[in-house]
């Protein structure tokens, strides 16, 4: 029988959620003995809405977009060490663009069978809707969505992992 799930995409965004989401993903590549891929997108979209909107001068988008990278760098080694300390390789990665399409890219371009999200934010407005980038990946790719929740169960499970 062919395993259902070889390949699994971690999208980490720095939030506390996406950290859980990235530590359940470990536990599953580790359980399925699955592929794992971690990957970052500095939102550029939302740099260039910024800079439209005169929020930032251009040269503050630049300083702005140096600091996403650094945070990008940070998160990604973060995944990498998790991944270590139970054994498990992980290919990071960090693209730049509008979220939800480099998500997509990369689903695509790995064959990604299980993308994992960490919980969705509330949404407080319909601007919040439209915008939310994360959800949009959920709702335009091909494979299987799973959304972390329960963040002291994935811990535990994270925990007890050899």
């Amino acid at each position: 029988m062919t395993k259902p799930i070889r390949r699994i995409l971690a999208y980490v965004d720095g939030t506390e959620q996406s950290v859980t989401a990235a530590q359940y993903a470990i536990v599953l590549a580790k359980s399925l003995g699955a592929e794992l891929y971690a990957l970052y997108v500095i939102n550029t979209r939302a740099l260039s809405e910024l800079v439209k909107a005169h929020i930032f001068l251009d040269s503050e988008q630049e300083e702005y977009h140096r600091d996403l990278d650094e945070d990008a760098e940070r998160y990604l080694n973060h995944v990498r060490n998790l991944a270590r300390s139970k054994g498990i390789a992980v290919t990071a990665e960090r693209s730049s663009g509008a979220v939800h399409q480099e998500i997509l890219a990369k689903v695509r371009e790995h064959g990604i069978d299980l993308l994992v999200l960490g919980e969705i934010s509330q949404i407080r407005s319909r601007r919040d809707e439209l915008y939310n980038e994360t959800e949009r990946a959920m709702r335009s790719v091909s494979c299987s969505v799973l959304i972390a929740k329960n963040e002291e169960r994935i811990a535990e499970l994270f925990d007890e992992l050899d």
